[in-house]
């Protein structure tokens, strides 16, 4: 579900939604990275600061999901999308995939506004992460059929350590990181719908639930999910 063997052209095909937002936070990066010098100024305008939200420039809830402060906190988060946006684009089609994930993004810009101070300024599209993996948690627990139990568990235990790491860094916006994972939450129990009910008896063998294997594969997705995780961690928000 997480592992992704598309070539570049079927990547592209395949999820246009995630591909744009990529493509996206990777120019306006390049652009700002320029060396020219009304660079700071133009990113200035942009990013979350609230002292300028209070002055009207709501845009500023907006903007920040696709700016980054560092190389390192656009590869981690590109990273990030490249693992967990594909799924689920294929899963909600765009149109819902779309409000998770700038829904997300918004709510955890908006929450950032009212609890921050007037001072406080923030980048990066870490609360729309969060928002998807806020779909992924609510998936494992009541969407079961989405999601296979091995992938479930390995993004229930990725979630709670990233949840909790994210209090040691200082640089983290852990106001985005919460909110966000709330408002994915949230927005999927509004966009998924309940699957129908079936009744399967105890020796129905294809529907009987059988135990986790931790094989090869599955410790690489821990693994390459980790490691996307500690990313989003390490890297400013």
């Amino acid at each position: 579900m997480f592992i992704r063997t598309e070539s570049f052209s079927s990547f592209m095909a395949k999820f246009p939604l995630t591909t744009f937002i990529i493509g996206l936070q990777v120019l306006l990066w390049a652009f700002f990275s320029l060396p020219f010098k009304d660079a700071p100024y133009w990113f200035s305008q942009a990013d979350g600061f609230n002292a300028a939200i209070s002055d009207g420039q709501w845009w500023r809830l907006i903007t920040p999901i696709f700016l980054h402060a560092s190389f390192t906190h656009l590869f981690f988060n590109t990273l990030s999308l490249i693992l967990f946006a594909p799924a689920l684009e294929e899963m909600l089609k765009k149109g819902r995939f779309a409000l998770i994930y700038f829904g997300s993004g918004i709510a955890g810009n908006a929450a950032t506004y009212f609890i921050q101070p007037p001072d406080y300024s923030h980048v990066g599209a870490s609360g729309a992460i969060f928002g998807l993996f806020g779909c992924y948690l609510f998936m494992a627990f009541f969407r079961k059929s989405r999601m296979s139990q091995a992938n479930a568990q390995v993004l229930v235990i990725i979630l709670a350590l990233s949840l909790l790491t994210s209090f040691f860094s200082p640089s983290t916006n852990t106001v985005a990181h919460f909110f966000g994972l709330a408002a994915g939450f949230g927005l999927a129990a509004i966009l998924l719908k309940k699957e129908a009910f079936a009744h399967y008896t105890f020796y129905s063998e294809s529907k009987r639930a059988k135990p986790v294997k931790w094989d090869r594969k599955t410790i690489l997705i821990a693994v390459i999910v980790l490691l996307a995780v500690i990313g989003i961690i390490a890297s400013i928000t």
